[in-house]
């Protein structure tokens, strides 16, 4: 792995955490995420299921674990099934995990070949009343790949038909929100290669580089940092681009008098950054395009102090957007007549911003969460207001990431430039250095 050992402890932990949670006489299996083919004889990087690494720390596929803390059966309370090498594999692959790097990795003791699993599982599951089983619950997203985890699902409810089945993903929910001091620590290590990332982009940007070439300066700094890669599809959105969403195509050229906006972050260790910015491709803000960047950044400085404990999502969110709806108005976006007949499902700041302000943040980008739980300490949320004006194709988010405490909100982002001056500054700097 291209990232330092993470301490067994952690995994140890989780997996405690979760099998506390769990029915009596229960067993739960998690599997790794399947190889996804790309074409001919090609598969995509292979990319570990974020619930059996939370649990595990096993990054290989073809690895199943098997949690059954009221097993009768000695030492088989945790379990773990990992690919055999062979010399066929070790030359064609290169090695993989043996039995005793997996037991150090993940703290389990009962470390079995993969071709071993079905004698083994079979045993247990009849040992057991209920199982547990892990599928992608999340409530914003569905697909039609039919995954291991579904195909699992499927096979077992066929073959133990009297067997009661649970979901994991709910129990993972509400542990995963909160982060331990481990957990953190490997966030704000992508937050760091990411910031390095962006500062590489501030002396790169000019006008006539192509969104593209942006995008390449942001991976080699990835990957020269021990990144894996983007831990989601980065957007290097310039001109009226800057007013789409989600967009990827990053191949337009970046002009002079154009905004850039960037939102990208690393992955290390399978934990995410994630960072948005929006510079000037010349160096320089324009007094319109300085006006509408100090809204939203004051609207992300107000909305970092409200992620305290206690807080409900929903109320957050509307709070933030009466924050948004009062710079829109000193923008002279919004008049009071827009105000009046403005419908409550459909506030009239909407349509200069349409998205959520904060999600949750860690193994996945839109990390495992409940939106209807209060803010709790250890919880990291990235905090992403914005203002798109497609009438002039000026569009700017700004996005740091916060650390929940008792204290109060962290940023973990404070060290990456975000004041105009600042941008301006760096940017000017490169300019004069490179002439």
């Amino acid at each position: 792995m291209r990232y330092e050992a993470i301490n067994s402890e952690l995994f140890r932990y989780n997996r405690q955490r979760f099998m506390r949670k769990m029915q009596p006489d229960s067993i739960a299996i998690f599997q790794s995420n399947d190889l996804m083919p790309r074409s001919g004889d090609t598969f995509f990087p292979f990319r570990q299921n974020s619930g059996l690494f939370y649990l595990s720390g096993l990054d290989q596929e073809d690895t199943v674990i098997v949690l059954f803390p009221d097993c009768i059966k000695e030492g088989f309370q945790e379990v773990a099934f990992i690919r055999r090498t062979d010399e066929r594999t070790a030359i064609w692959e290169g090695d993989k995990l043996t039995k005793e790097q997996a037991r150090e990795i993940s703290g389990i003791e009962k470390i079995y070949w993969a071709d071993e699993m079905d004698n083994i599982l079979h045993e247990l599951i009849l040992l057991s009343k209920r199982v547990y089983l892990n599928l992608n619950e999340h409530d914003r997203f569905a697909s039609g790949v039919v995954t291991q985890d579904m195909r699992f699902a499927r096979l077992l409810q066929e073959r133990y038909p009297l067997h009661k089945f649970h979901r994991a993903q709910p129990l993972l929910k509400k542990q995963a929100m909160i982060k331990s001091t481990t957990e953190v620590g490997l966030i704000r290590h992508a937050v760091n290669i990411t910031g390095k990332a962006f500062e590489q982009v501030l002396d790169f940007v000019r006008p006539g580089v192509m969104e593209y070439e942006v995008e390449a300066e942001i991976i080699a700094e990835f990957i020269r940092n021990g990144a894996r890669g983007h831990a989601y599809e980065p957007i290097v959105a310039s001109g009226k681009n800057t007013c789409v969403l989600h967009y990827v195509q990053n191949n337009q050229r970046c002009m002079d008098g154009d905004l850039l906006l960037l939102d990208f972050g690393a992955e290390y260790a399978n934990y995410a950054a994630d960072l948005s910015r929006t510079i000037p491709v010349s160096g320089r803000f324009t007094e319109r395009q300085r006006k509408v960047y100090d809204a939203v950044l004051h609207c992300m400085r107000g909305a970092q102090q409200m992620l305290l404990p206690g807080t409900m999502l929903e109320d957050y969110h509307k709070e933030v957007g009466k924050m948004v709806e009062s710079e829109l108005l000193q923008l002279g976006l919004l008049d009071k007549t827009d105000l009046k007949n403005q419908d409550e499902k459909a506030p009239a700041y909407k349509k200069f911003f349409m998205h959520g302000t904060s999600h949750h943040l860690g193994l996945d980008v839109h990390d495992l969460s409940n939106r209807y739980d209060p803010i709790q300490a250890g919880m990291v949320f990235t905090c992403e207001p914005a203002i798109y004006i497609r009438e002039e194709g000026l569009g700017i988010r700004l996005e740091n990431d916060i650390l929940v405490t008792d204290d109060g909100p962290v940023d973990l982002c404070a060290h990456i430039p975000v004041e105009a001056e600042a941008i301006e500054e760096h940017m000017n700097a490169s300019i004069l250095s490179s002439t």
